[in-house]
């Protein structure tokens, strides 16, 4: 066997891809019962497949710059190019998100497509349990038996969502080969309030709020907000989680499309009879808007309210902190953050400078991008840039 991939997903077909066009012969092994789980659920069932505004500005890591190599040469458009060939009808729902009209399934299917024209073999519910270095590459010891192969590829996966899987099988893998670690965390994920701060907000779950700015220092991501039994979710939330960490000052502008401190003065002088619960219900969701008003700011009559405090409300309601006590953690999480350290791989090959014809691909690795199909294009981008070398 030339090359042995550990992992199905959307690193590891895209890298059979790759590899099985030379003329390699590829095997990819995994022990979930079917390949490509995350796509599959992704996008709600429509995959969003990837961004049509890549940079490597919207992937997090230790080393910013490790990243620019692989995206550079296997771009958005070049995966455009593989779905159009597929006739997958596709359109882009905001922000330069890419998603399937139909379904996520018919990617999968694309990628098997491409897997099977190029020679490549996959083995479904196949566990890994060692991996040993040879003189002539890697000895792995599989549910199925042992195989050799001179190049072997982790494309694992990280820890997020548990119950589809996920392991720590390929950090573990990393350090037996002498790569260093990186602290990992969940990202993309919903925050959870807790105490009094969680009191205030959970009878409003379910409320939600078309746009809103979620800040995190100078970070700042505007996108929807959800209440939920636990927490704030949504994609400003989402996006944010990835910035944030126990302890941060997490502050919300409610009302990012206007100026409110002139918009309640307006309002003062066009209904002043009307209480300020009213009048910001027109502005946001009414339960929220109710509460604000038990919180922080006493509901009287418009014409009560003098001009500076206006000001100050609209102040508030610019910056509005909420105190998070942490994430729902890996079992919700949409990636891992951190990973394998990238100074141990090469930037455009994904390959191990330790140990030759080791390559680690994917969401193993300390590449994480932003909500909207950045993750997919890194998914993408290592595979390709790993399958043409393997």
């Amino acid at each position: 066997m030339d090359v042995l991939i550990i992992g199905a997903g959307a690193a590891g077909l895209m890298c059979a891809i790759a590899a099985g066009q030379r003329g390699r012969s590829v095997l990819v092994v995994d022990h979930a019962n079917k390949v490509g789980k995350k796509i599959l659920m992704s996008g709600g069932g429509r995959c969003n497949f990837t961004n049509l505004g890549v940079t490597p500005a919207n992937y997090l890591s230790a080393n910013p710059h490790f990243a620019k190599s692989a995206l550079a040469r296997y771009t958005p458009s070049d995966f455009i190019a593989l779905v159009e060939k597929h006739r997958i009808a596709y359109h882009e729902k905001e922000l330069g998100q890419l998603f399937c009209d139909e379904s996520s399934k018919l990617i999968v299917r694309m990628l098997l497509d491409e897997c099977s024209q190029a020679g490549v073999r996959i083995e479904t519910s196949c566990g890994v349990q060692r991996v040993r270095h040879t003189g002539e590459g890697f000895s792995v010891f599989t549910a199925r038996g042992e195989v050799h192969a001179q190049s072997l590829v982790v494309a694992s996966g990280g820890l997020s969502i548990p119950s589809m899987g996920a392991t720590g099988f390929g950090y573990e893998l990393a350090r037996q080969f002498g790569h260093a670690v990186l602290p990992t965390r969940a990202g993309l994920v919903p925050l959870t309030l807790s105490g009094k701060h969680q009191e205030h907000y959970q009878d409003l779950a379910g409320v939600a709020l078309p746009a809103v700015e979620a800040r995190v220092g100078k970070r700042g991501f505007r996108a929807g907000m959800l209440f939920t039994h636990r927490g704030i979710s949504g994609p400003s939330i989402l996006q944010i989680s990835s910035y944030w960490q126990p302890g941060d000052d997490l502050r919300i502008d409610l009302l990012p499309d206007m100026d409110a401190a002139a918009w309640l003065t307006t309002q003062r002088a066009a209904r002043p009879a009307a209480e300020l619960k009213s009048v910001l219900a027109d502005a946001l969701p009414k339960r929220l808007a109710q509460r604000l008003c038990e919180l922080w700011f006493e509901s009287r009559p418009m014409r009560q309210y003098r001009e500076a405090e206006l000001a100050n409300i609209g102040a508030q309601l610019h910056d509005w902190p909420i105190v998070a006590s942490g994430t729902e953690g890996y079992r919700t999480a949409e990636v891992t953050l951190g990973g394998i350290d990238t100074d141990g791989l090469s930037s455009s090959t994904l390959q191990s400078k330790r140990v030759p014809g080791l390559f680690f691909i994917g969401e193993v690795v300390d590449v994480t991008g932003w909500l909207g199909g950045y993750n997919f294009q890194w998914a993408w981008a290592s595979g390709q840039a790993a399958g043409e070398v393997a």
